[in-house]
């Protein structure tokens, strides 16, 4: 195999972007992003998607490439991303993939089981619950439905409780029947890169980002989609920090505190995720250049 993805990830905040960046240019290569909320056209401050400058360095991919109502999942990017890496593949030896969403991440590295596609009538009729009786229903039904799957999500996450719903309506099968965990065999080799640095570096780093998008125009941005707060593309860190200001239950002092500690808790979830990965090679930004190069023999 003379072709070579090389992934970039790590907890949010490290500077995985700018890594990337310096790496594909490096390799004149193109870039894959692997951030679920960065996939989404009008939330680019919440997401701390790439600036226009970093945009006109490197190609990118799957960046603001769907509306915040259409539906979108981990299958779905890697057959995406499947579909695409031909096409890279002419151009040159090298790829690089960059983000910290863990599920994006191994969809294309280990692959997903492959699942039946979920009916538009399943589907609307899964949101419709969800929005008139609540996701505590829907959990509910899950664990009639896959009590193994239900014992193993987060139960407040409100895609995985519907996806696990609607795959199991959809396949008259509990969810947990279709997993079989195999990894699937790739034509191209993979190198994974994790990036991190000592916590309170990495906590200092988080904080002084959420101040950023608070004067970048996080409140504005945020003020534009709240119309949409129940889409499920804007459940998530800063979007339902922003909302509970404008709902009143949370004044805005309050709200941006919590925000950079939910921000903190998740960037633990996702060391705790990856330190799982033994195919991992950990490094710190300013390392990751040279160590990627080295691992490809590349001067």
């Amino acid at each position: 195999m003379s072709k070579t993805l090389i992934v970039i990830t790590g907890p949010t905040g490290v500077g995985k972007t700018a890594a990337a960046i310096k790496l594909a240019q490096h390799l004149q290569c193109d870039i894959i992003n692997a951030d679920s909320r960065q996939i989404y056209r009008g939330i680019p401050i919440c997401t701390a998607a790439p600036t226009p400058e970093e945009l006109a360095a490197v190609r990118h991919h799957f960046l603001a490439f769907k509306e915040l109502e259409e539906s979108y999942s981990a299958a779905q990017f890697e057959t995406d991303v499947m579909a695409l890496l031909p096409s890279l593949w002419q151009q040159g030896d090298y790829a690089v993939m960059c983000g910290g969403s863990m599920l994006y991440v191994d969809a294309v590295c280990r692959g997903i089981d492959s699942l039946p596609d979920i009916s538009p009538e399943i589907r609307a009729a899964v949101k419709e619950k969800l929005h008139k009786e609540g996701l505590e229903s829907l959990v509910a039904e899950l664990e009639l439905l896959d009590p193994q799957y239900a014992a193993t999500i987060d139960r407040k996450n409100t895609s995985r409780v519907c996806h696990g719903v609607e795959i199991c309506r959809q396949a008259g099968v509990p969810y947990s029947t279709l997993r079989t965990g195999t990894t699937k065999q790739r034509d191209f080799n993979i190198i994974k890169l994790a990036l991190n640095i000592e916590r309170d570096q990495l906590f200092g780093r988080i904080n002084r980002r959420v101040d950023r998008m608070i004067e970048a125009g996080l409140e504005q941005e945020a003020r534009s989609v709240y119309h949409l707060r129940h889409l499920n593309s804007l459940n998530t860190v800063g979007m339902k920090e922003m909302f509970a200001i404008f709902d009143g239950t949370m004044d805005r002092n309050t709200a941006i505190e919590r925000m950079k500690k939910n921000t903190r808790v998740y960037a633990k979830k996702q060391l705790t995720w990856y330190r799982r990965d033994p195919s991992i090679t950990w490094v710190t930004p300013d390392d990751a250049i040279p160590t990627a190069l080295n691992l490809l023999s590349v001067k």
